[in-house]
């Protein structure tokens, strides 16, 4: 089965607007917000919700990003990433809510890896999820708060997040990896 697009460039930004009105509606408006993503496409999707957000509320919001790299516990099975740098806004995050943002929500894993940095960095208020798709398979108690689309799909399959920043289009596709290995 070819690779299909699930969500094109203007179901992103309604789902990141929808998010965007769900944070500041759990939040009860924008104080005390922090928007972290997960490197790469996370981080770019926070700094759009952040913006969403500021321009809503009529507040300005921060947003960061949070590299996890180190904190994986995958590391000793070769998976080898360069880290980008975290970026934590200079209000720093005790106190604070802080939302993190990442683009695709499988095992859980990588989520328990940011919670894990962010308690080396400091001691929000409250931390809260947020991922544009959500695909299931989680192998630990985690889920997200606020969710752009939730996309069941089966072990074998791979969710690709293309953005305009990296990538130079912008759509969300869903392709079988059992297939590609036939070929």
């Amino acid at each position: 089965m070819p690779e299909r697009i699930v969500l094109q460039q203007a179901d992103i930004s309604r789902a990141l607007t929808r998010i965007a009105h769900e944070i500041l509606e759990s939040n009860r408006g924008a104080d005390g917000l922090v928007i972290l993503g997960i490197p790469t496409r996370g981080a770019f999707l926070a700094r759009r919700i952040a913006s969403l957000i500021s321009e809503i509320s009529g507040t300005t919001v921060e947003a960061g990003s949070l590299d996890v790299t180190m904190y994986r516990d995958d590391l000793s099975r070769g998976r080898v990433r360069t880290p980008s740098p975290t970026q934590i806004p200079h209000s720093g995050l005790d106190g604070r809510v802080v939302v993190l943002v990442d683009d695709v929500l499988f095992s859980g894993r990588t989520i328990r890896a940011a919670l894990d940095a962010i308690g080396d960095i400091g001691r929000p208020r409250i931390v809260r999820l947020a991922a544009l798709v959500d695909r299931g398979h989680r192998e630990l108690p985690i889920r997200p708060d606020f969710v752009g689309k939730n996309l069941p799909s089966s072990q074998r399959e791979r969710i690709y997040v293309r953005l305009a920043e990296v990538d130079g289009e912008e759509h969300v596709s869903i392709d079988d990896e059992a297939q590609e290995a036939r070929s």
